[in-house]
């Protein structure tokens, strides 16, 4: 954890679940943050429980809106270094296609997908005159399986995947480190905040989630990947740590056992 002793890194969805696991892990490592969420009553909140809360900052941003939160966050972060992003924000999805609104799936794909591009093109500029820099998202095991009640999840999650795998192509020649981090069944209140058909929020866990491994757990193992500039890590325990290594070799079988779950 050396690796982010004395760096700046602007994390997001930095006030609960993993994001808020990655934060007290990150200030114990001696990093320097920049909290994003929505509120910033929370993010204060979480700065003051932190290691050294002198050492960090709170950022609140709306990632629904991603143009309008890059512009804001520009502002505010004009002579920043960043060294590292790390995209966490996110929202999840419990629906039916036939049930589910297309402005639920405009806003999976604003916060999940636009919303990483907009930050990453922020930070990417002075990244690249510097030679030096680390962008990492937290995608999912969604992004490689798709699920029932999780379409326009799934569909955010693949694109942010092609996004980053371009990005690291493209950012070979610069020297830059991007990373993918695909957590699998996380024991966070994501099921929750889950966009039900209509928008409104799930409330309640799922099983799946319950029985996940924790997010300090979750946040340590994508830390050791982030330190190690590993490309891509897959996250969890059991069929969902296993599940992006079977759609690869085995893909008819996930068909089977996703469409009869």
């Amino acid at each position: 954890m050396t690796y982010f002793q004395g760096k700046t890194v602007w994390l997001t969805g930095a006030s609960s679940g993993i994001g808020l696991a990655m934060a007290e892990q990150l200030a114990e490592a001696g990093a320097h943050l920049i909290l994003t969420s929505r509120r910033a009553e929370t993010l204060e909140q979480v700065r003051l429980s932190l290691a050294h809360p002198e050492r960090h900052r709170v950022l609140a941003l709306d990632l629904s809106q991603p143009e309008t939160a890059a512009q804001q966050a520009q502002a505010q972060l004009v002579d920043q270094v960043i060294d590292i992003l790390i995209n966490n924000a996110g929202v999840s999805q419990r629906s039916l296609i036939l049930d589910t609104d297309m402005a639920v799936y405009r806003q999976l794909m604003e916060i999940d997908y636009f919303g990483v591009i907009a930050l990453t093109k922020l930070v990417l500029p002075r990244m690249v005159e510097r030679r030096s820099g680390h962008i990492v998202t937290v995608s999912s095991v969604a992004g490689k399986v798709g699920t029932k009640l999780r379409s326009g999840y799934n569909g955010a999650k693949f694109g942010v995947i092609g996004f980053m795998d371009s990005l690291r192509a493209e950012m070979k020649q610069h020297e830059l480190v991007v990373t993918s981090i695909l957590p699998g069944f996380i024991n966070t209140q994501v099921a929750h905040n889950s966009l039900t058909g209509d928008g409104s929020a799930l409330g309640h866990e799922d099983p799946d989630n319950a029985g996940g491994i924790s997010a300090e757990e979750c946040a340590r193992q994508s830390l050791q990947a982030i330190a190690k500039r590993k490309a891509e890590v897959v996250v969890g325990s059991g069929v969902s740590k296993l599940a992006p290594f079977l759609q690869r070799f085995l893909p008819g079988l996930v068909r089977r056992m996703v469409a009869n779950r």
